[in-house]
């Protein structure tokens, strides 16, 4: 538990409500996150779209989610906007914490208030590590070993794994006869694997996905439609969490299958929370959740999850609930995330209270960097220093975009 209560800002991506209606990602442990913060006494304020429903206060920054209103393409102005309306109200903030990826990178060095961004995304495509590379000073978050083992230089002050509130998941006590794939019609999430694996094995494939894209929906149609004609596959489309966790709950097998690193891989933990086992690629965050042979089966290729699927019966679905559970809960996030913001909080008064300007390159975990190269670089120090008129006027130009 914190030593006392903090000013707490979470600025959040506004193309979905906190929490979402059905299935997401980073919007679902914002929530869990300032649940856990706000039940702990702190005040928190979530920067998200209007129809955001949360016990803490919520600063909209667009009165709908943008996907709810059908919004598609470019939204990169809408997220500078939610870092705007973060960043004029820096004073009223003890710690801002940024999940809006690479977007609160500069106020994460100019804003007077301290701010941590935690990465929920791979870090090594689409000029991410490059990126990274310019702000060597901001402090950052990872969600898995896994997705910050490129950039070991940069400024991470922890590796924090997802958790959320299982207390209202259903367990399933005996294995259910269909195969589960959860999450977004995309090649990246081996939905073309994890059909050949069911037709292979002769077991349904309950499908709960989402399909947005134009990218998604050639996927879909080359690839899901036929399997759904020939019944492999049971689609069920994107369901709602009370759902998704019924038919976790009820599967024999979670698949996640798909090629790339999940830079953590929420559904093996939920999965895994209802007691079903998980067969994954060994790979990403999942190398970091699941226990091989024990809570699921880490696999290379297609072969090996069709010999996984045989082993499934073996496992103990009671011990695979209890695990995720204990290691996976609210109380572990919430209580990491305030260990960070308690540090950044002391060490960014301790700078106001000395010389700052002779302070160069402090890190948040109290190590001294290199000076930077180039002088915009100087420091978290320096950057403190600046006063707050600059900062809401930069800000302000952002929310011109």
């Amino acid at each position: 538990m914190a030593t006392r209560p903090l000013r707490i800002a979470l600025v959040a991506p506004p193309f979905l409500p906190v929490p979402p209606p059905a299935y997401a990602g980073t919007e679902r442990v914002i929530a869990a996150l300032a649940i856990g913060l706000h039940e702990r006494g702190h005040r928190v304020t979530v920067y998200a779209s209007g129809d955001s429903v949360l016990p803490c206060d919520v600063e909209p920054v667009v009165p709908e989610a943008l996907w709810r209103v059908g919004f598609r393409g470019d939204s990169s102005a809408y997220v500078d906007m939610a870092i705007a309306r973060a960043w004029e109200d820096a004073d009223r903030y003890d710690v801002i914490h940024a999940h809006v990826e690479t977007a609160g990178f500069v106020m994460a060095r100019y804003c007077p208030t301290p701010v941590v961004s935690t990465l929920h995304r791979r870090l090594d495509i689409g000029g991410v590590a490059e990126l990274i590379d310019r702000f060597p000073e901001i402090p950052l978050i990872a969600i898995s070993e896994s997705q910050r083992r490129w950039h070991e230089a940069a400024n991470w002050v922890a590796t924090i794994h997802h958790g959320l509130d299982f207390s209202g998941s259903p367990t399933g006590d005996t294995p259910g006869e269909y195969l589960l794939f959860v999450g977004r019609i995309s090649p990246e999430k081996g939905v073309a694997e994890a059909i050949e694996v069911a037709t292979r094995t002769g077991r349904r494939l309950v499908m709960a996905a989402k399909v947005y894209e134009p990218e998604e929906r050639e996927l879909f149609a080359a690839t899901v439609e036929p399997a759904i004609e020939a019944g492999v596959v049971d689609w069920r489309g994107e369901v709602d969490t009370a759902e998704r966790d019924r038919l976790m709950a009820g599967a024999y097998a979670t698949l996640m299958l798909g090629g790339w690193p999940e830079p953590f891989g929420l559904v093996a933990i939920e999965s895994m929370a209802t007691g079903t086992p998980v067969i994954a690629r060994r790979s990403g965050g999942c190398t970091e959740t699941i226990e091989h042979g024990t809570t699921g089966f880490l696999v290379d290729d297609v072969q090996e999850a069709i010999h996984a699927v045989s082993r499934i019966a073996e496992l103990n679905r009671h011990h695979i609930a209890a695990y995720a559970r204990g290691r996976f809960s609210i109380e572990r996030m919430v209580s990491r995330n305030e260990q960070v913001y308690e540090t950044l909080v002391r060490e960014t008064t301790s700078i106001d209270a000395a010389d700052r300007s002779s302070v160069v390159g402090l890190r948040p975990s109290g190590r001294v960097a290199a000076a930077a190269p180039t002088a915009s670089i100087a420091s978290v120090a320096a950057r403190h220093t600046r006063n707050r008129r600059s900062s809401a006027e930069a800000a302000s130009s952002i929310s011109d975009v």
